[in-house]
C-alpha cells in the first residue's frame, strides 16, 4: 500500500467499522480479545500510525505524562526518575521532564505551571519531599501520581493523589535489627539532611527498632548524603561514643563512614559493623561488600503507574481515593556486618 495508511484502510482490511478500529487504537473498552488482536494485527501490518493531534481532539488526551523531578545527582532520586519514565513509556505515554530545586518553592510552582500548560494527562512528582513540596501547587481535578513515602500525618496528600513509595521506615527497622541480633549492644545512626522526609523515615525506623530491643536511642549525626559527609560523620562518632554497629542512611555516606572507620586504625566487620541504604551497584564490588537495604525503583514506578492510569481515564476528571503503596524493601547481606568482637580467620589477618 502506497501513501499514509488510513484509519479506513485499516477497518477494511481487518473486516470491521472505523468505529472498531478507534477504539483499539484508544484503548477503549467493549472490543472483544479476539477482533482487538485482529485490529492490532493490521495495524502492524500496514503500519497505520493514528495522528496523535487528531485523536487528543477527540479524546480530550495528550497521552503525555508530566514529571516534576528534584536533585538527580542521587542514586535514589535518579533511578525513580528513571523508573517512572520507562514505566510510563510502557504504558504508551510519552514524559515531559521538570527539574526543580529542592530549596525554591517559587522555582516548583514555575515547574508545575510549565507542564500544566502542555495540556497533560496527569502529572508525577519524584521530587524528594523536602520543605518545598511540588504536588501543592498541581491544580485540583489533573490526576497526580506521587513517588514517596505515604505518611499522611505528617505529609498530607492533595485529596485523590496517588502515593506510592518505598517502606523507607521498614526498611531502616530490619537493617537496625540485624546488626542487633548480631549481638550489638546498640546502633548509631549516620542520618541524611535535616528536612528531608526520608530522612525522617529511616531515622524513625532505626530508633522504633532501638526501641523495640529496649534500647536507649542515641543521638544521631547529619550528613548531605555524600560519602565525604558520612566520612565526617564517622569521624565525629568515633571521636565521642563506643561504636560497634553502624546504620548509614544512604550508601554514599556509608561508604565515606567505611574509609574513616578503617583510617582510624579499626576493621569492618570486625570491630564495627556497617550497614548502608540503597543498594548501588557499587555496594556489592567494595574491598568489603556492603551490607545494605535494597530499594525497587523500578517496581515503585510500575505499581504508581497502574493506579495513575485508571484516573487519567476516569470520565470526570475527578481523583480517585487510593490508599498510599509501600513497595517492601529487601535487607542484602553481605560482608560489612558480623558479630561485635568477631576474631579474625587467619587468612583475613594475612590481608
Amino acid at each position: 500500500m502506497t501513501g499514509r495508511v488510513s484509519m479506513a484502510d485499516v477497518a477494511r482490511s481487518a473486516g470491521v467499522s472505523q468505529k472498531t478500529v478507534s477504539r483499539v487504537v484508544n484503548g477503549e473498552p467493549h472490543v472483544s480479545q479476539a477482533l482487538r488482536e485482529r485490529v492490532l494485527h493490521e495495524i502492524a501490518r500496514l503500519g497505520y500510525h493514528p495522528d496523535e493531534t487528531a485523536r487528543a481532539l477527540v479524546t480530550r488526551r495528550s497521552r503525555r505524562i508530566g514529571i516534576v523531578a528534584g536533585r538527580t545527582s542521587w542514586f535514589g532520586p535518579a533511578a525513580t526518575l528513571q523508573g517512572l519514565a520507562h514505566a510510563a513509556r510502557a504504558a504508551g505515554y510519552f514524559v515531559s521532564i521538570v527539574h526543580t530545586d529542592d530549596e525554591d518553592d517559587a522555582e516548583a510552582a514555575r515547574a508545575v505551571r510549565h507542564l500544566v500548560g502542555q495540556g497533560l494527562d496527569a502529572i508525577a512528582v519524584s521530587a524528594p519531599h523536602v520543605p518545598v513540596d511540588p504536588a501543592a501547587h498541581v491544580p485540583a481535578g489533573l490526576p497526580l501520581l506521587l513517588l514517596r513515602y505515604p505518611d499522611a500525618p505528617r505529609a498530607p496528600a492533595p485529596p485523590g493523589a496517588v502515593v506510592v513509595g518505598n517502606d523507607d521506615v521498614g526498611g531502616a527497622r530490619a537493617a537496625t535489627a540485624h546488626l542487633l541480633a548480631l549481638g550489638h549492644r546498640t546502633v548509631h545512626h549516620i542520618a541524611g539532611p535535616r528536612g528531608w522526609a526520608v530522612t525522617r523515615h529511616r531515622a524513625a525506623g532505626w530508633a522504633a527498632a532501638l526501641r523495640a530491643a529496649g534500647v536507649a536511642v542515641p543521638a544521631a549525626r547529619h550528613g548531605d548524603w555524600s560519602a565525604a559527609s558520612g566520612w565526617a560523620a564517622a569521624r565525629a562518632l568515633l571521636g565521642a561514643v563506643r561504636l560497634t554497629a553502624l546504620f548509614v542512611a544512604n550508601d554514599s555516606m556509608a561508604i565515606g563512614a567505611i574509609h574513616a572507620i578503617e583510617r582510624s586504625g579499626r576493621r569492618v566487620p570486625d570491630d564495627i559493623s556497617v550497614v548502608g541504604f540503597d543498594d548501588i551497584p557499587e555496594a556489592a564490588y567494595l574491598s568489603v561488600p556492603l551490607t545494605t537495604v535494597r530499594q525497587d525503583f523500578g517496581e515503585i514506578a510500575r505499581r504508581g503507574m497502574r493506579l495513575l492510569i485508571p484516573a487519567i481515564g476516569a470520565a470526570d476528571g475527578t481523583r480517585p481515593a487510593t490508599p498510599g503503596v509501600r513497595v517492601p524493601a529487601a535487607l542484602v547481606l553481605r560482608d560489612s556486618t558480623a558479630p561485635p568482637g568477631r576474631p579474625r580467620t587467619a587468612s583475613e589477618a594475612r590481608r
